[in-house]
């Protein structure tokens, strides 16, 4: 057995402004924290020109925090969309669907806000280990 019945996943620096882990796994399961895709402009990292753009970079930065703790966008079967423009909301969905091939979660949507220029974000509750069960 474990020795800690929650293991941590990326978690903060000392005194980083962002208090939280990306992730933590207990219970069978992973939970992810929000997040949107990447953004880094000095190092040429940028989220995306559009909507679509960024709900395919957010997936895929969810997916390699899923794939650390030993999950994948496979075995998520609830996700939280953050939107900031409901606008946006058709080509969100339309890019979103294509990264669910075995069926579809369960999802929550929201407006949000944060102190950046995101426009998507996601979180999820994931089962851990591969599709077999197996744990990590």
């Amino acid at each position: 057995m474990d020795a800690s019945p929650i293991t941590f996943f990326g978690e903060p620096e000392p005194g980083s402004t962002r208090p939280f882990s990306a992730a933590t796994r207990a219970g069978g399961l992973v939970f992810v924290s929000g997040h949107s895709a990447p953004h880094d402009p000095a190092r040429g990292i940028h989220r995306g020109e559009t909507p679509a753009d960024e709900v395919r970079n957010a997936l895929a930065h969810i997916a390699s925090i899923l794939a650390e703790a030993g999950s994948s966008l496979e075995r998520v079967v609830q996700m939280t969309m953050l939107i900031t423009d409901p606008a946006d909301y058709a080509a969100c969905n339309a890019e979103y669907v294509k990264h669910f091939h075995g069926g579809l979660p369960a999802r929550h949507t929201a407006r949000f806000g944060v102190p950046t220029q995101a426009r998507v974000a996601f979180s999820c509750i994931a089962l851990a280990g591969d599709a077999a069960g197996k744990q990590p």
